[in-house]
């Protein structure tokens, strides 16, 4: 099991009150609040010791906070990652359309520090459509978000068939 693959099961064993203290940190910064500050390094610190291949830091922190407020259950398949199941969220119709688009581009624009509110966004889109989510890919992609190529492939899956 990697260390990713680790993490998203942590977090998939919190219990409710850990994931509602999680929620309530939404668009903090990790060292904002002593009590999110507490309860992520208490789950992230003792993996990151074991294996350094462990997600960053600050992707960790902000995948806790997503996983938390979301509640899409995680799934290990290849083609349920957040670009394809906006693909698949993708209204038909202009200018709907349109704007969902749009707002794909801007979040694939942003910085990593800048990501949370259009991640909350997409994160709640799959949601209401029944979605699952391959959180380990989503990670991962985030660990290398400042990398072009990783950019450039969800586009590329976003696209992929949405061109009608």
């Amino acid at each position: 099991m990697t260390p990713t693959q680790q993490y998203i099961e942590i977090l998939t064993r919190l219990k409710d009150g850990e994931l509602t203290l999680f929620r309530k940190h939404a668009g903090d910064r990790l060292d904002e609040r002593v009590t999110g500050f507490d309860l992520f390094t208490g789950i992230w610190w003792p993996l990151r010791q074991k294996n350094a291949g462990a997600p960053r830091r600050e992707v960790a922190w902000l995948i806790a906070k997503l996983y938390a407020a979301s509640k899409i259950q995680p799934s290990n398949n290849d083609n349920e990652t957040l670009a394809c199941q906006l693909r698949k969220c993708c209204p038909k119709s202009e200018p709907d359309k349109t704007r969902f688009r749009q707002r794909v581009d801007q979040m694939l624009v942003l910085s990593i520090d800048k990501i949370e509110h259009f991640l909350r966004w997409a994160l709640t889109t799959i949601a209401l459509n029944g979605y699952s989510l391959d959180w380990v890919k989503l990670t991962d992609d985030l660990s290398i978000w400042e990398r072009e190529s990783t950019r450039y492939k969800w586009a590329e899956q976003f696209l992929n068939n949405n061109e009608g």
